[in-house]
C-alpha cells in the first residue's frame, strides 16, 4: 500500500494527482523550483522540498535530485505526471531499484514505446495497421512526408516536406533538434496524410492482463502539433470504427507488456483507414474529458494498478454525454504562437462546478496550476489551465465552454483564449468537421474577439472613465466635483492608450451636470502624439450615441445605442484590462513626456525573455533577408530570429545561455 506519494512533476497535473491523494488517504510531496517556490501546488502538498535553479535541467529532469527528496521526505511511491520525466524509462527504473513504487509503465514498456522505430517492428508482427517508416532520405519514395524524431514528445522536432529538394535538410534539422531536446538524433519520415484526424484511444492496463478502454478522444485542433481542443466522444468515429480502434489499442498494450494508465493514438485518414502513431506511456493532458464522460477517477485507477490490484471493472464503461476541454496558454497566436510572460494580476472562470475529480453532474471542470498573482515565466509549459465542459449533447458543451471563456478574466498575459472561442463557435467546428489543419484551413479564429470598431472604441471610453473615477476617488481636495469639471464647457478630458491596433486617443466631454456630451476615440501617429491633452477635439459623427449609466473605477455601465452594457475595469499600474460581453482589451496608458528611443536603426530586439540558445553569425558577416541570426528559447519552444534584409552584421551583444528580458537588443543590421 502506498503511504505517501511524491509527484515528479509541477503546476496543474501534480495538484491534480494531489487532490486525489487526499480523497484516498495518501500523504504527498511536492518537489519545486525557484520559479515555483510560490505556486499553489507547493502550498498544497503536505511536504515540499526545494529543487534550486529554474531550467528544468536543473530541476524537475534531475532524477537523481529527485530522488534524493524521496528519501528525505520517507516517500514510497513516485508518479510522474506527464511530460518532464513520465517518458524516461531510466527515471523510472531508477525509482523501482531505489525500493519505491513506480506509479507508471514498466521500464521495458517505456524504452520500447518511447521509440517509434522500435514499437513499429514489434507492433507491425501484431496486426497493427501502420505507416511504412524510412529512416534515410535515400529512401523516401515520394512526397509529402512528415520527417519526426524518433524518441520524444510534444510535437517537437517535426517538419512537413513537399519536394525533394528540402528532404536533406529537414532529417538534419530534425536530428539536430531532437539531439539537443531528447538527447538521440534519430530521424524518420513517413507519408504524410492530408486532412487527417487526430485520434486516440485511452487505456489502463493491470498486472493480471486486464486492459479496458475509454472510448476515443477527438484531438484534431493543434497548433505545432500539440493538441488545444480535446473532445469525446470523437464526432467523426462510429461504433464500428470505436471497436476497431480499441481493438488495435489493447493489442499495442498487449504485444508492449504495458502496465498503468496511457494513451495510444492514430491518425485517421479520410477514406476511414486509420494507422498507428505511437503510444504514449503516462497519463494524458487530456484525461479529464475521459473522466466525465466514464465517471471513473483515473489517477485513482493508476494507484490502484501501481500498488498492484486488479482493475475494478472488467469492461469499458458506458459513455455519459459529451466532454471537450481546451487548453488555456499563455501565448499570441497571431504572433507566431509567441509565449507571453509575466504576474497573472488576476484568473477568474466563472461558474466552475469543479477541479482536479470527476463531476457528480454536467458542468464546468477547470484544472490549473496558477492563480491570481503566479509569474508565468520563461522555463515551464505556457499552458495556465484545462478548462472542460461536460454536457449532455457535444453542442451543448461547446456552447458552455465558449460563453464561461468569453466571461474569464486573465489579466497579465496574452493568451489563446480568443482563438478557442472562435473556434468553439465556428461552423466547421460544430458540424464536427474538423483535422489536423483546421488552423490553417481558417485563418478567421485568429481576429480577436473584440473586433469590431464601435467595441472596441466604447470599452477604450469605459477605460478612460473608470480611470477618471479612479483619480477623483482618491483626490484630496473638492473631492465632489464631477469629473473633467472645467470653467470653459467646451473642455475635453483626453487619454492616449496604447492598444491592441497601436496608440489611440480617447476624449470624452462631460456637462456640468455629468452627463456625456460628446466622444471620440481615434488613432493617432506615434510620432506625433498630443500627449499633453492641448489638441482640438475632431468633428465626427461617426461614433454610436453613448449615455454614461454609472462609473466607478473598476465598473462602468453605458447605454450603448439603447442598448445597457457593463464592463469590468481593472487597472494594474498604467494597463486597463477592460472585460465586457463584448470581450476583452488591454490598454496601456502612455506617458505626457515619453523618453525617446536610444535604439539605433536596423536594432533587432527579443520578442519575448527567454534565454539565447543558439548565435549564428558574428559581426561583418554578410547575410541574406531571412538567414537565421539566433535563436531564443522560451516556454521550452526555441524561437529564431531572422534578418528582415540584406545587410552586415553590425554587433551581436548576446551569447548562448545568458537570459534576456522582452525588448533587449539582440543584433544589429546594417541593411543594404
Amino acid at each position: 500500500m502506498i503511504r505517501r506519494l511524491l509527484v515528479a512533476n509541477r503546476g496543474e497535473i501534480a495538484r491534480r494527482i494531489f487532490a486525489t491523494c487526499r480523497l484516498i488517504g495518501i500523504e504527498t510531496v511536492a518537489v519545486y523550483s525557484d520559479a515555483d517556490a510560490d505556486a499553489p501546488h507547493v502550498a498544497e502538498a503536505d511536504y515540499a522540498v526545494h529543487l534550486p535553479g529554474n531550467a528544468p535541467t536543473a530541476t524537475y529532469l534531475r532524477g537523481d535530485l529527485i530522488l534524493g527528496a524521496a528519501r528525505k521526505t520517507g516517500a514510497d511511491a513516485v508518479h510522474p505526471g506527464y511530460g518532464l520525466l513520465a517518458d524516461d524509462a531510466d527515471f523510472a527504473a531508477a525509482v523501482i531499484d531505489a525500493g519505491l513504487t513506480w506509479v507508471g509503465a514498466p521500464p521495458k514498456a517505456i524504452a520500447l514505446l518511447t521509440s517509434r522505430l522500435e514499437s513499429r517492428a514489434l507492433l507491425a508482427d501484431a496486426g497493427v495497421p501502420m505507416l511504412p517508416a524510412f529512416g534515410e532520405p535515400e529512401h523516401v519514395p515520394g512526397f509529402p512526408v512528415l520527417v519526426k524524431a524518433d524518441v520524444g514528445s510534444g510535437g517537437r522536432a517535426m517538419r512537413i516536406v513537399r519536394d525533394p529538394d528540402t528532404l536533406a535538410d529537414a532529417f538534419a534539422a530534425v536530428r539536430r533538434e531532437a539531439a539537443g531536446l531528447f538527447g538521440n538524433g534519430t530521424a524518420l519520415a513517413e507519408p504524410y496524410v492530408e486532412r487527417a484526424r487526430h485520434i486516440e484511444i485511452p487505456v489502463i492496463a493491470d498486472s493480471t492482463g486486464g486492459v479496458i478502454t475509454f472510448g476515443e478522444r477527438e484531438c484534431s485542433i493543434q497548433r505545432r502539433y500539440q493538441t488545444l481542443i480535446e473532445e469525446t466522444p470523437s464526432p467523426a468515429v462510429s461504433p464500428t470504427l470505436r471497436a476497431q480502434l480499441c481493438t488495435a489499442a489493447t493489442a499495442v498494450v498487449r504485444a508492449s507488456g504495458f502496465v498503468g494508465a496511457g494513451a495510444v493514438e492514430f491518425l485517421l485518414a479520410p477514406s476511414g483507414d486509420f494507422f498507428f502513431l505511437e503510444m504514449n506511456t503516462a497519463l494524458q493532458v487530456e484525461h479529464a474529458t475521459s473522466e466525465c464522460v466514464s465517471g471513473f477517477d483515473l489517477v485513482r485507477l493508476q494507484l490502484l494498478v501501481a500498488e498492484g490490484s486488479p482493475l475494478p471493472m472488467n469492461a469499458p464503461p458506458p459513455v455519459r454525454g459529451h466532454a471537450i476541454e481546451v487548453r488555456l496558454c499563455a501565448e499570441d497566436p497571431a504572433y507566431a504562437w509567441l509565449p507571453s510572460t509575466g504576474r497573472l494580476h488576476r484568473f477568474h472562470v466563472p461558474d466552475v462546478a469543479g477541479s482536479f475529480k470527476p463531476l457528480l453532474q454536467p458542468g464546468l471542470r477547470l484544472d490549473t496550476g496558477v492563480a491570481d498573482g503566479s509569474m508565468v515565466g520563461v522555463y515551464y509549459d505556457s499552458m495556465l489551465a484545462k478548462l472542460v465542459a461536460w454536457a449532455p449533447t457535444r453542442h451543448e458543451a461547446a456552447r458552455m465552454l465558449a460563453a464561461a471563456l468569453t466571461r474569464s478574466h486573465v489579466h497579465g498575459v496574452v493568451t489563446n483564449r480568443d482563438l478557442l472561442v472562435r473556434v468553439l463557435r465556428h461552423p466547421a467546428f460544430r458540424s464536427g468537421n474538423v483535422d489536423i489543419n483546421f488552423l490553417d484551413r481558417h485563418p478567421e479564429v485568429f481576429a480577436p474577439l473584440l473586433s469590431s470598431v464601435d467595441a472596441v472604441r466604447v470599452s477604450c471610453l469605459a477605460a478612460a472613465l473608470a480611470g477618471a473615477a479612479a483619480r477623483r476617488a482618491c483626490s484630496p481636495v473638492l473631492a465632489t466635483i464631477p469629473s473633467g469639471w472645467r470653467n470653459v464647457p467646451s473642455g475635453a478630458q483626453i487619454t492616449v492608450y496604447d492598444g491592441p491596433a497601436g496608440p489611440v486617443e480617447v476624449g470624452y466631454r462631460l456637462e456640468r451636470t455629468g452627463e456625456l456630451a460628446g466622444w471620440w476615440v481615434r488613432a493617432v501617429d506615434p510620432e506625433e502624439l498630443d500627449l499633453a491633452g492641448l489638441g482640438a477635439p475632431p468633428l465626427t459623427d461617426d461614433h454610436p450615441p453613448v449615455a454614461v449609466v454609472s462609473a466607478a473605477p473598476d465598473r462602468v455601465v453605458l447605454d450603448v445605442n439603447g442598448i445597457r452594457l457593463t464592463f469590468g475595469v481593472h487597472r494594474v499600474t498604467d494597463v486597463s484590462y477592460v472585460d465586457s460581453p463584448e470581450g476583452s482589451v488591454a490598454l496601456t496608458e502612455l506617458p505626457r513626456f515619453p523618453r525617446p528611443s536610444e535604439l539605433t536603426d536596423g536594432s533587432l530586439t527579443a520578442p519575448l525573455p527567454g534565454a539565447i540558445a543558439r548565435v549564428m553569425v558574428v559581426p561583418g558577416q554578410r547575410v541574406r533577408a531571412g538567414d537565421l541570426l539566433l535563436t531564443l528559447e522560451s516556454s521550452m519552444v526555441e524561437h529564431p530570429v531572422h534578418a528582415p534584409s540584406a545587410g552586415v552584421v553590425a554587433s551581436v551583444p548576446v551569447q548562448p545561455g545568458i537570459h534576456v528580458a522582452a525588448g533587449t537588443l539582440l543584433a544589429v543590421l546594417n541593411p543594404d
